[in-house]
């Protein structure tokens, strides 16, 4: 279900007609790029899922990555303090700058949480599949293929418990965790996903 950004874009000050726009990944936090919105970019951005910028020179609305395919999804839409600008919080497609790199500040878009950063390289290999990429082969061979090596893993994983290798443990425990990303991208989910889940049930709120 889609958020209703109705109230926020009332309270946006577009008394200049555009406002200036900082992009971020929603999970490595990583700040991509920067634009500007006009009123209909914004409203744009919001029924497409897909950002999409005003160009100043050409006075034309552009959606980010429409020549790469390289899209932003839009995750969320914080705004400023004193509503005069905007943060959004996006998933890439891939690299945002038109250098090819990461970021439009030559930033590699990567996490200090490694977890965050291998869900990426998963989902990569999941939209632009690499020969010989063993992560490629498991999204190929289709969910009943990743269902069982996840299936595999747990049950390694289940023995190792019973045993007193704590190397293989871990090993095979590395192993679960990397199957169980792939699965949830084959289900098009998160890992953040699941820890809004587990956040809701065992976060305690005062």
């Amino acid at each position: 279900m889609k958020k209703d950004y109705s109230e926020i874009v009332k309270r946006i000050d577009f008394s200049e007609n555009i406002i200036p726009v900082i992009v971020q990944d929603s999970s490595t936090k990583i700040v991509l790029i920067h634009g500007y919105m006009n009123v209909e970019a914004l409203w744009e951005t919001i029924d497409s899922g897909f950002v999409t910028f005003y160009k100043r020179s050409q006075k034309t609305l552009y959606v980010k990555g429409s020549t790469s395919k390289n899209y932003l999804h839009l995750v969320d839409i914080k705004p400023g303090c004193d509503f005069k600008s905007l943060l959004i919080k996006a998933k890439p497609d891939g690299a945002v700058c038109h250098t090819g790199a990461d970021t439009c500040y030559n930033e590699t878009n990567t996490s200090e949480d490694f977890i965050r950063t291998l869900e990426k390289i998963v989902e990569g290999r999941k939209k632009r599949p690499v020969s010989g990429s063993y992560t490629s082969t498991l999204f190929k061979s289709g969910a009943n293929f990743m269902a069982q090596k996840f299936g595999e893993s747990s049950l390694k994983v289940l023995i190792e418990s019973k045993d007193n290798n704590d190397k293989q443990f871990t090993a095979d425990a590395a192993d679960l965790l990397y199957h169980y990303l792939v699965l949830l991208k084959s289900k098009n989910k998160s890992i953040d996903d699941v820890v809004k889940i587990l956040e809701k049930r065992y976060v305690k709120t005062e």
